[in-house]
């Protein structure tokens, strides 16, 4: 990841043509970076106006002690700018809705038409890609209606994980001979698995540590299989009995996946019931 100095403020040209080339590598880095910069030339100024307030010009000023307190000032600007929760994390936020980094929460405008209730978190709206998040969901419908006809499981859980594992879509898993295995639920082919593979390099937490491993997972021929086989796996597995019977609790659900061992991030439970809850919203816009 490239960085820009700190010192190096976006009106200097040499740091303006810094901050140009990370923002066509990493344009978050950009923001963050802009944002800071933002916010220490407010504080130049404030540290500026506060000084103009409270001193009163005398025989001692000249030229070089000027110049001296605006190069403290700057200095000064530049460490109490960019401290979390402060002014750069607003207007860095705001940029990166601006470039479209991270689009705003999907809002709802139509009354609630599902049984379902969205479930209480401090961060129950999750940033999406809206309008892919929407085609997602319309997309697999019904192939997660047939897998809550097999299984009991909500459609909208289901749908909520397999968005969850590829990132609405966009994630699928590639073999890395480039075929694509259709694999929404990131199913790893065990010793049981006759059918298709493909070899997939992917995170797993081992020990608490993120680390690369080549796996294998399984391979189908289109989506609808692959929600197919997950309904099997879910319905004739002992080992997911908490998954099927938590009904329409979307928490038990997503922590009965987690305790069953399905992934290995121990914040698995709680990305997935973010997720279901923005599934649902959109099931309500499409209503």
């Amino acid at each position: 990841m490239a960085t820009i100095p700190t010192t190096a403020l976006a009106t200097d040209a040499r740091g303006l043509e810094s901050l140009r080339q990370t923002a066509a590598k990493d344009p978050k880095t950009a923001a963050r970076e802009a944002a800071k910069q933002f916010e220490s030339l407010f504080m130049n100024e404030l540290l500026k106006s506060m000084r103009a307030a409270s001193m009163s010009s005398g025989m001692m000023d000249n030229e070089a002690s000027k110049m001296g307190t605006e190069m403290l000032d700057a200095q000064l600007a530049t460490k109490l700018s960019g401290q979390p929760g402060g002014l750069a994390d607003i207007i860095a936020r705001q940029l990166e809705r601006q470039m479209g980094l991270t689009p705003g929460p999907i809002p709802s405008t139509k009354p609630a038409n599902t049984s379902l209730p969205l479930v209480s978190s401090p961060n129950s709206t999750p940033k999406i890609p809206e309008k892919s998040a929407a085609g997602f969901v319309q997309q697999h419908t019904q192939a997660a209606q047939a897998a809550e006809a097999a299984t009991g499981i909500p459609a909208a859980f289901m749908l909520a994980q397999s968005a969850h594992e590829t990132g609405w879509g966009k994630k699928e898993i590639i073999g890395r001979d480039g075929t694509n295995s259709h694999n929404l639920f990131g199913i790893k082919a065990g010793a049981n698995w006759s059918g298709p593979t493909v070899d997939v390099m992917t995170t797993e937490y081992i020990g608490g540590r993120a680390q690369k491993v080549v796996q294998k997972f399984r391979a189908y021929a289109s989506h609808a299989e692959s929600f197919a086989d997950y309904a099997k796996l879910m319905k004739d597995s002992p080992r997911y009995h908490a998954v099927v019977a938590a009904g329409s609790d979307a928490r038990a659900f997503a922590q009965g996946l987690q305790k069953a061992g399905y992934a290995t991030d121990p914040a698995y439970a709680e990305k997935l019931t973010r997720v279901i809850n923005t599934t649902l919203r959109l099931q309500r816009e499409q209503a």
